[in-house]
């Protein structure tokens, strides 16, 4: 898995902290740094055949086609991209006009990945989003008449503004449109945002984690009762319209991250780049980019495996956790898992997968926590 960290964005939305700039003076010098790190780096994945590429961000629909071309030819020309490779590209509404639209049509983009994050041009200023009300209808539209079909769309539940009528209206209207992916987030306050200053100050309002819960509940009833699999705890998909790159992230799948604060990750040990644009651009150029790296303890790996199994409709394997992590790793999950099962917030199913229940999934980071391996165990 490839994928590309695009740190530019047309202004901050007030919940983000990813890392990005709202200036392109220096796209030009990312894009080539880019290409640079792909050229330093490739080695860092011993498969060969990429499987998926994703344009995260940041917002990637910012770059011209021919960006986007260029960068998926720098992948071909160290790895063996695969006949279904898939390809996505992280878009904000506003950026798919009906030339922009037409121009990546002709990219081996395959995929879209669309911050609609709601319908209501209250709530999208509330955010600081770059896009209206109009512009989030108009971009699926103009995707799907473009003939793209393989779209997911995110929306944000559990914030002030969000009652329960618009939240099945903002639902609903993705279902209208026949979007066969769907990735829904709780709405959480990062420190040293734009929102947790608004709170802090009492210019508005925090977070109710019971609305939040709620809201969950009614996505996960609508989406299923509509034929969606609630495969990962924020991700819904119909039937075969699974994201390739996300569900190989989360079964451990190894990746190469590319672009300032992009994570990489082999088996053994995590790295991650500079968060800054100048920076990454200067090692990358002097060719001294020594990406931090952290060494993977066997209770990172276990920790790591636990949080990202259980937040999916496979769950742990516990076969696969003694082949991996050892009997010990086995024991310990196993004895601490009883009270959730006990509380039928966790089942065990064929005596080999532990998987969340629907009133587990909304405690899913507890239960997962619970059941970390500890420095002592």
């Amino acid at each position: 898995m490839i994928y590309f960290h695009i740190p530019f964005c047309k202004q901050a939305c007030h919940y983000c902290d990813f890392h990005f700039s709202t200036s392109l003076g220096q796209k030009a010098d990312i894009l080539a740094a880019l290409h640079k790190e792909v050229d330093q780096r490739h080695f860092y994945l011993q498969d060969r055949t990429v499987h998926s590429i994703y344009f995260g961000g940041g917002t990637p629909s910012i770059l011209d086609a021919s960006d986007i071309d260029r960068l998926i030819d720098k992948v071909a020309s160290h790895f063996d991209i695969a006949a279904d490779v898939e390809i996505t590209l992280e878009a904000n509404p506003d950026d798919l006009n009906k030339q922009k639209v037409h121009s990546l049509r002709n990219t081996s983009i395959n995929r879209f990945s669309i911050g609609i994050q709601s319908f209501y041009e209250e709530d999208l200023r509330w955010m600081n989003r770059a896009h209206n009300a109009d512009e989030a209808e108009s971009a699926i539209k103009r995707v799907q008449d473009a003939g793209f079909e393989n779209i997911t769309a995110d929306l944000i539940y559990g914030y002030p503004l969000l009652t329960d009528e618009k939240w099945k209206t903002n639902i609903q209207k993705l279902l209208d449109h026949a979007i066969p992916h769907i990735s829904s987030y709780a709405m959480t306050v990062e420190q040293k945002t734009a929102l947790a200053h608004f709170i802090k100050q009492g210019k508005a309002k925090p977070m109710d984690e019971s609305q939040s819960a709620e809201q969950m509940s009614m996505l996960i009833d609508t989406l299923v009762s509509n034929g969606f699999e609630h495969y990962e705890i924020s991700n819904f998909a119909k039937p075969g319209h699974y994201a390739k790159h996300n569900t190989n992230y989360w079964r451990g799948v190894h990746y190469l991250g590319i672009g300032p604060s992009a994570h990489s990750f082999n088996g053994t040990s995590r790295s991650w780049n500079v968060a800054n644009n100048a920076k990454y651009i200067q090692h990358i150029v002097s060719e001294e980019n020594n990406p931090e790296t952290e060494q993977l303890s066997l209770q990172d790996r276990v920790n790591e495996y636990v949080m990202t199994a259980l937040r999916t409709m496979w769950g742990i394997d516990l076969q696969h956790v003694e082949q991996a992590f050892g009997r010990d790793a086995l024991a310990h999950i196993q004895d601490t898992v009883r009270p959730f099962i006990s509380q039928q917030e966790v089942t065990h199913v064929d005596h080999r997968y532990l998987r969340l229940t629907n009133s587990g999934k909304l405690l899913a980071d507890h239960i997962a926590s619970e059941l970390f391996l500890l420095e002592e165990d």
